[in-house]
Formats: structure tokens, C-alpha cells, sequence
């Protein structure tokens, strides 16, 4: 069984530049894509990032493009989420996930609680 760990997110400034953190624990770190999806309130859940078990490949949502940096620490098993410029567009409830396919899809294999980021003006 694996669970994932959130931390990180809140109440931010725009134009801040959190970082979320998600710790796994159970199966193999080092051989799983892992995301980040967000929800914000009536609308859909948008894939943001996701990374290659080895960081050999990214992907990120257009909307996020040349603003957020997903990374991995394999040794701490451990995905990041740095979130630069924020705007308030990009409140919503943010959550690490775990899956085989990359990219991932929405029905990924493992969830994390999920994270709300409040993005103020």
C-alpha cells in the first residue's frame, strides 16, 4: 500500500513562490511517474506537472509553463512542486499523485490529501 504526504501550500501574496512537498512511503519511489493535479471550485481537475521516475522527462500544463518546476528526490522519496509568480488564478486545492503512465491520466494510481493554495491579490 502506498500513501502520500502532503505539506506545504496555504494562504500566499501573488507573485509568491511556494513550494509543495508530498513524501511517499510503501512500493518503489524510484519507479513511478509522479504528478501534481489541481481543482479549484467548479471546475475540472487539471493536471499541472508530472516527472519521470529518473527526471528525464517533464510536463506541465500550459498554463503553468516557465512558471512551475516539478523535481524529485528519489533518495527521500519525495516530489516538489516550486510554484513561481503566483496569480490568483492558480487557487486551487493541489494534490500529489502516483502513476505508470506518463503522462499520468486523471485516474492515477495513488492520491495525496491534498494541499489548498489561496492565491490573494
Amino acid at each position: 500500500q502506498v500513501q502520500l504526504v502532503e505539506s506545504g501550500g496555504g494562504l500566499v501574496q501573488a507573485g509568491g513562490s511556494p513550494t509543495l512537498s508530498c513524501v511517499a512511503s510503501g512500493g518503489t519511489f524510484s519507479t513511478y511517474v509522479m504528478a501534481w493535479f489541481r481543482q479549484a471550485p467548479g471546475k475540472e481537475r487539471e493536471l499541472v506537472a508530472a516527472i519521470t521516475p529518473g527526471s528525464e522527462l517533464t510536463h506541465y500544463a500550459d498554463s503553468v509553463k516557465g512558471r512551475f518546476t516539478i523535481s524529485r528526490d528519489n533518495a527521500k522519496n519525495t516530489v516538489y512542486l516550486r510554484m513561481n509568480s503566483l496569480r490568483p488564478e492558480d487557487s486551487a486545492a493541489y494534490y500529489c499523485s502516483l502513476d505508470l503512465r506518463f503522462p499520468p491520466r486523471r485516474a492515477a494510481l495513488y492520491w495525496g490529501q491534498g494541499k489548498q493554495v489561496a492565491v490573494s491579490e
